[in-house]
C-alpha cells in the first residue's frame, strides 16, 4: 500500500519539526504539531501547554520514578492515572487523524501508536550534539542550564515515556524505516530523501 501518513520522531534540536513541516508542505498534505497539541487539549480539557510537556515527555528521567508517578484516582479520568488519560486520548486523536487522509505527524509515540497500519512511514532524525547545542541557542536562547545539558534532560525524558508506553528502545533503528542525521545531510536533503521514499512507486 502507498504511504499516506509519515510519521516524524526526533532528537531535540535536530530540525525534525522544520523537516516534518516542510516534507507535509511539499506533499500537499496536513502537518500535525501544535495542531494535534491542541486537538488533545480539548478532548481531555488540559490545557495546551500541559499537553505539550507531557504527551510525549515524562515527569522524571528516571523510568522508576515515572513508573510509580501512575497512580489512578477513584472515580476520575475512568479511575486512570493523569498520564495514563492523556496517553489514551493521544493514541484516539491520532488515530482518528490517520484515518481522515494523508498527513504528518510530529512526535507523540505515533510512529508506535500506527504500527498496525501498512500505509505508515517513519522517520527519525538525530543530529551531532554540537549541531543541536548551537541550533536551540538561535532559535531558544540561552537559559541557566547549559544547551548540552538541556538537549540531554529533554531527549532522556522522551525515552523514558516511550519506553513505558511503547515497551521499545527510544531512536532504535528497528523501530523505524528511515534514520537521518541532520547535521551530516541538511535539513533540506533529509526533506528529499522523506518525499522521495514517501512517494516512491510500490
Amino acid at each position: 500500500m502507498a504511504t499516506k501518513i509519515i510519521t516524524i520522531s526526533r532528537e531535540f534540536g535536530s530540525g525534525g519539526r522544520t523537516i516534518g513541516r516542510e516534507v507535509a508542505q511539499r506533499l500537499g498534505i496536513p502537518f500535525y504539531d501544535k495542531e494535534l497539541v491542541d486537538q488533545i487539549a480539548l478532548k481531555t480539557g488540559f490545557a495546551p501547554t500541559f499537553v505539550e510537556e507531557n504527551g510525549e515527555h515524562s515527569p522524571s528521567a528516571s523510568r522508576f520514578a515515572y513508573a510509580f508517578a501512575h497512580q489512578a484516582v477513584p472515580g476520575v479520568m475512568n479511575g486512570m492515572s493523569t498520564a495514563d488519560f492523556l496517553w489514551s486520548i493521544q493514541c484516539s486523536v491520532i488515530m482518528q487523524l490517520a484515518e481522515e487522509g494523508p498527513c504528518v505527524i510530529v512526535g507523540r509515540n505515533a510512529d508506535y501508536i500506527l504500527k498496525d497500519r501498512s500505509d505508515v512511514l517513519d522517520v527519525f532524525i538525530h543530529a551531532d550534539l554540537d549541531f543541536r547545542a548551537d541550533r536551540i541557542v538561535r532559535l531558544y536562547g540561552e537559559s541557566e542550564k547549559s544547551p548540552e545539558t538541556r538537549l540531554q534532560e529533554k531527549d532522556k525524558r522522551r525515552k523514558v515515556n516511550y519506553q513505558h508506553y511503547t515497551g521499545r528502545t527510544w531512536g532504535n533503528a528497528l523501530n523505524y524505516h528511515l534514520c537521518l542525521n541532520s547535521a551530516k545531510l541538511g535539513l533540506e536533503t533529509c526533506v528529499d530523501l522523506i518525499v522521495a521514499a514517501a512517494t516512491r512507486p510500490e
